[in-house]
């Protein structure tokens, strides 16, 4: 059985999958992996050099190992004034 996420899309990746928020189950093992999948689905557009990753309310690295349950926030430049 595939690890499942609570994924919260942010900015421009917000606008491109059309909600804020989804669980997700997949076997990826890291962030970068996780994204990866997502970008391919949906066509995002971005590499993971152009924003950053939280994972449980916390900045990490895209190759931190996921777990069962974590939450994982995409975050896009943002714009705006």
């Amino acid at each position: 059985m595939n690890p499942t996420y609570q994924v919260h899309y942010f900015g421009l990746l917000n606008e491109r999958r059309g909600l804020a928020e989804e669980r997700v189950s997949h076997p990826a093992t890291t962030a970068a992996g996780l994204y990866e999948a997502l970008n391919a689905e949906h066509r995002f557009g971005l590499a993971t050099a152009d924003f950053r990753v939280a994972v449980n309310d916390e900045f990490v690295s895209w190759d931190l190992l996921l777990k069962d349950g974590d939450h994982i926030a995409l975050l896009p430049p943002m714009s705006g004034g």
